[in-house]
């Protein structure tokens, strides 16, 4: 079967994200410190991750929901330390825009841009991160995020959101993302063709063998041609 659309991961698939999430707690820290100091004067930056984290972990059926967790957290330690004044949504957009102050991997653009020529392009998304923000939004169709499905890679659901809005059967779709398990085992199991990122060549953990494995997005032109026939 022909392929008619390609669907991206993006964190770690067309960026890398640790610095990124680094830099962007760092930067809200160090806006906390000055608006909220009681809160910093009793967690570094450390133990203020671990607090959100534990926090989240409250909320097993949110967790689809990053931007909603992180806000209901910011407003419950404002409250419990007396900064009930504190804009949440204020101080989430001190997070959010480092967030996506992104650098594509260099190797990205030519070949998104080469690939909007012959193929539908999406974004399938367990992150917050907003294409359009970004200034990338002008080669994706559609955009699916967990945010909006209510269900997280590697649930069927959130494929089948993207399956529908790509207006196309899953074998004459390709999904490419780093996540072994959230990616390609979340693809494969709705019928999807499937491109593990694995720059680093990490083994295969097993379970369904990805269609094709590439260690730069500059092999992903060739390797969909591959998997077409």
């Amino acid at each position: 079967m022909a392929i008619e659309c390609i669907t991206f991961d993006l964190d770690d698939t067309l960026w890398e994200v640790g610095p990124v999430i680094m830099r962007a707690e760092r930067e809200f820290y160090a806006w906390l410190s000055r608006r909220c100091p009681r809160i910093t004067a009793a967690f570094d930056m450390d133990a203020l991750t671990r607090n959100r984290r534990t926090f989240f972990h409250q909320f097993p059926d949110h967790m689809h929901d990053l931007t909603g967790l992180r806000k209901r957290w910011l407003g419950h330690i404002f409250q419990s330390f007396g900064y009930g004044e504190v804009s949440v949504e204020m101080a989430f957009h001190v997070f959010w825009e480092q967030r996506n102050a992104v650098e594509l991997f260099e190797d990205a653009p030519p070949v998104l841009e080469r690939l909007r020529e012959h193929y539908r392009l999406g974004v399938i998304t367990n992150g917050n991160a907003c294409v359009h923000h970004i200034g990338i939004g002008h080669w994706f169709d559609f955009v699916v995020s967990s945010e909006r499905t209510g269900h997280s890679k590697p649930a069927p659901q959130i494929f089948h959101a993207a399956l529908e809005h790509a207006g196309a059967d899953p074998p004459s779709v390709v999904h490419v993302g780093d996540d072994a398990t959230n990616d390609v085992l979340g693809a494969s199991a709705v019928g999807m063709r499937t491109v593990w990122y694995n720059p680093a060549l990490r083994a295969w953990p097993g379970g369904a063998t990805p269609d094709a494995v590439i260690r730069s997005m500059a092999q992903l032109h060739a390797a969909v041609a591959r998997i077409a026939g």
